[in-house]
């Protein structure tokens, strides 16, 4: 019984634990979506034939920039260049047909009364209306054939990147085939598509109507690529889609980047960072917060020297820390060092830390608290 007595006076007289603390407060941060994105060409056109024939010429080499309007490809001309002579023939003899149809016309009509009845002056008016028609419509022919012969050289409608021929010199090739002869892919500027949960911008458009969120006027991202590093060009949103994936719940929005080095290549997949705007909010560093299996965010504020576990409510996370935006409130303490042991109720005392910018516990004189003994 008396050494009962002894530890029982022994835990009475030992002093509450200590627990690093900082105060918090309402800080206006960045609101951002962190996705997952994919490169898409901006443009992208398969090159077909517009009228069949032989491929005689590949006038490029393949992986070259590209204008619209360069030639790519040259199908034998003969065959339409022999049908534009005879257009140009049957165009000219049209012509000759206006020209005795006026004079006749011409005639009768000076002869009408006296010699040449109305019977005739109506027929030569008839003929001069049909030998209209018949030039009208070698004119048409003969434009047709200089379009089908001008297609023989196949040019690039867009600027861009030519890939490789999917056709040989030699190859007998038909108009409007299935099959392209080659791509032409436009690579600067380029999109990325980035898919954001329905969710989530349903949360930004009610903040934006609560105003918790001033969204900038011009909506921006930023890419990490695959191997880590930050691409240099910011992109501007240019379109987001209007319907919701029914298998990832995820919306598409599309941002335009600059890329004149071609780093950026269509089907590559990126980690954006859209600039949305700013909002007030606080911000609890990550060690201090802990994720439950039910998916609930918790950490530890100290009340009249007694500790408290809260459920947050987050929004993402800002640098090293989580965005909450219910559960706490400013100027609370926040337990961000001697966590261990907390339960609730359980009687602490404070000590007043500060974090670096990597998130390790100092104290105020800036010594490393993380590892120290706490003070009693």
């Amino acid at each position: 019984m008396l050494v009962a007595a002894f530890a029982t006076s022994a835990q009475a007289q030992m002093p509450p634990p200590a627990v690093g603390v900082i105060t918090l407060e309402m800080r206006e941060i960045p609101r951002t979506l962190v996705e997952p994105g994919r490169a898409i060409a901006a443009a992208q056109v398969g090159i077909r034939p517009r009228v069949g024939g032989m491929v005689t010429e590949i006038l490029y080499q393949p992986d070259t920039p590209v204008e619209a309007g360069t030639p790519l490809f040259r199908i034998d001309p003969d065959s339409f260049e022999a049908d534009l002579a005879a257009a140009e023939a049957d165009l000219a003899s049209a012509q000759a047909g206006i020209r005795e149809a006026e004079a006749t016309l011409q005639r009768s009509e000076q002869l009408a009364g006296t010699g040449v009845s109305q019977a005739q002056v109506d027929t030569a008016r008839s003929t001069l209306e049909q030998a209209r028609a018949t030039l009208q419509s070698a004119t048409v022919a003969r434009d047709r054939a200089q379009t089908d012969l001008d297609r023989t050289t196949i040019v690039s409608p867009i600027a861009g990147v030519v890939g490789f021929a999917a056709v040989s010199v030699g190859d007998l090739v038909a108009a409007n085939q299935a099959d392209a002869m080659a791509t032409v892919t436009q690579l600067d500027p380029i999109d990325v598509e980035i898919y954001a949960p329905a969710r989530r911008i349903l949360s930004l458009i009610e903040d934006v109507s609560n105003a918790r969120v001033t969204v900038d006027e011009d909506i921006t991202a930023t890419l990490t690529l695959e191997t880590g590093r930050t691409y240099e060009a910011e992109g501007q949103m240019i379109a987001s889609g209007q319907t919701v994936s029914e298998t990832t719940g995820a919306r598409a929005v599309r941002f335009q980047f600059d890329n004149p080095h071609r780093i950026l290549l269509p089907g590559m997949f990126v980690r954006s960072e859209v600039a949305l705007g700013s909002m007030q909010a606080i911000l609890v560093p990550q060690s201090a917060a802990e994720r439950a299996t039910t998916g609930e965010l918790t950490a530890w504020v100290v009340s009249d020297g007694t500790a408290e576990q809260r459920v947050l409510q987050d929004i993402g996370t800002h640098e090293n820390a989580w965005i909450v935006t219910d559960g706490l409130e400013a100027g609370e303490a926040l337990a961000v060092d001697g966590l261990a042991n907390l339960a609730p109720g359980m009687e602490v005392r404070t000590v007043p830390v500060e974090l670096d910018a990597d998130g390790v516990v100092q104290d105020l004189d800036g010594d490393d608290a993380s590892g120290a003994p706490q003070a009693e």
